[in-house]
């Protein structure tokens, strides 16, 4: 069928009408970022954490509509997370580590090198069931001043990484990225995906997520293509519990069926760096998008992860 629109809304496959809320209006709920990214929802507090990567910020949206200060400086924080203890993760590019914010406010180093190497500047980071902790480490944050400190990586390759909650053992999961982004587990943990950006810097590389098999909920194998971004590169994404792919893209929010199909996309009016699902009934999507925090109601259901 050719595409429709429908205010917001580009409707690729009939499927997606199903997901969205045509009457659902696209607010900006905060402006002032110089890049907003690694939105996490607590539904405890009733809030969004989300980070403000050059100026050095965390910022907290809080249900009610106020927003406010959460950490700074931050250490030029990128990516967030929760941990199945609630407590915030972090991927922070200055310190070129990833950190746990315990609940009394203290930080605690969870990783910053490998085999004696500094890593290059954690991105994004998700938490398995099993408390096992997975990032991607590109080298965005040592590739200028701007979002980190400039810097030679020490490591020969970008990595995704996996850390072990028993052991503490850091291990490669996977080496083959240009620049690995955003990830997420399917809704069964069977399955990871996983940006790469590397287009952003070299027009060559392929914009597309890849899916993975999980094995042994430890390894990575049978890696494929998932999915091609049309319009920009695939940043930050999330799924919902039907095992939909939310992501990030240039012109806004796409979305894309279990077996890749594009069903459609929600047009945002700045480029969308990342996204999370909340709100009371995981429904509301919380897009971080350039200089601005948005949110729109939809008809799907975040999977539930941190």
């Amino acid at each position: 069928m050719p595409n429709a629109r429908a205010g917001i809304y580009e409707i690729h496959d009939p499927r997606f009408r199903h997901l969205i809320v045509p009457s659902s209006a696209l607010e900006e709920l905060y402006s002032g970022c110089r890049w907003a990214e690694g939105p996490v929802w607590f539904a405890d507090l009733e809030c969004v954490i989300f980070s403000d990567i050059p100026n050095q910020r965390l910022l907290r949206y809080a249900s009610g509509g106020d927003v406010s200060i959460f950490r700074t400086p931050s250490n030029f924080a990128n990516g967030n997370t929760r941990d199945r203890e609630g407590r915030l993760i972090t991927c922070e590019h200055g310190g070129r580590r990833v950190t746990r914010t315990e609940l009394d406010g203290r930080i605690t180093v969870l990783a910053e090198s490998f085999e004696g190497k500094r890593l290059n500047s954690p991105n994004d980071v998700v938490v398995r069931s099993d408390g096992s902790i997975w990032f991607t480490d590109p080298s965005y944050g040592i590739m200028s001043d701007y979002e980190g400190y400039k810097a030679k990586p020490d490591l020969a390759t970008r990595n995704v990484f996996r850390l072990d909650p028993v052991s503490g053992d850091l291990t490669i999961v996977a080496d083959d990225f240009g620049q690995p982004n955003g990830l997420a587990f399917s809704p069964c943990e069977k399955f990871l995906y996983i940006a790469d950006s590397a287009s952003s810097h070299d027009e060559t590389w392929p914009r597309h997520i890849r899916v993975f098999d999980v094995m042994d909920g430890c390894r990575l194998t049978n890696g494929r293509v998932f999915a091609t971004i049309d319009k920009g590169l695939p940043d930050g994404f999330r799924l919902d519990t039907e095992g939909n792919v939310w992501t990030s893209a240039g012109d806004g929010v796409h979305c894309f069926a279990p077996d890749g199909t594009l069903l459609g996309k929600i047009l945002v009016p700045q480029t969308v760096a990342n996204l999370t699902f909340g709100g009371p009934r995981r429904n509301r999507l919380f897009i971080t998008a350039t200089r601005s925090l948005y949110s729109v109601y939809v008809c799907a259901t975040g999977a539930q992860h941190p």
